[in-house]
């Protein structure tokens, strides 16, 4: 994956969107097919409470699979890439003791693995508006510019790939 530039106000617009949408389509959805069910199949005991979760499941799933198609839309590019991103860092996070501990060691895969990481937790961050995290992103950035500086590597946030991670 390659880092994007995103416009945030863009981004945080079709979001809001998405997520009012999908809001709006639960509820209308899950009251619409569970009132529908216990119009038609009646329980005499008066709990409903197996319509009406099978009505936010199946809402649910129709709300999936519409974003899983209009993932691709142009409408979504930001929302997507921002989904991808966070997909990509969950990756990187789940070996990252292993990937920080071979840097150490001057592992210049495991350098640009972090040097992607930070650079996409900094964009991300920062499309989200969460700067209070900030300062301690821009340390480690700077404690792994002096490992690279000592190790005399050039970091380079496209030389990462995914399939990298396999090796930690």
């Amino acid at each position: 994956m390659q880092l994007t530039e995103i416009n945030p106000e863009r981004y945080r617009q079709r979001l809001n969107k998405v997520i009012f949408a999908c809001i709006g389509t639960l509820t209308i959805g899950s009251l619409g097919i569970s009132q529908l069910l216990i119009l038609l199949m009646p329980s005499s005991e008066g709990s409903h409470f197996h319509w009406n979760l099978f009505g936010v499941v199946v809402t649910s799933l129709v709300v999936l699979i519409t974003l899983l198609k209009l993932k691709s839309h142009d409408f979504f590019y930001e929302v997507s890439y921002v989904w991808d991103l966070k997909q990509a860092l969950n990756k990187i996070n789940r070996r990252i003791k292993k990937i920080e501990a071979a840097a150490k060691q001057g592992d210049t895969v495991a350098m640009q693995i972090l040097h992607f990481s930070y650079s996409a937790s900094r964009q991300l961050w920062e499309l989200d508006n969460n700067t209070i995290t900030l300062g301690h992103l821009a340390s480690l950035e700077k404690k792994l510019q002096e490992l690279a500086d000592t190790h005399q590597v050039t970091l380079d946030i496209n030389q990462y790939n995914s399939t990298q991670l396999a090796n930690y």
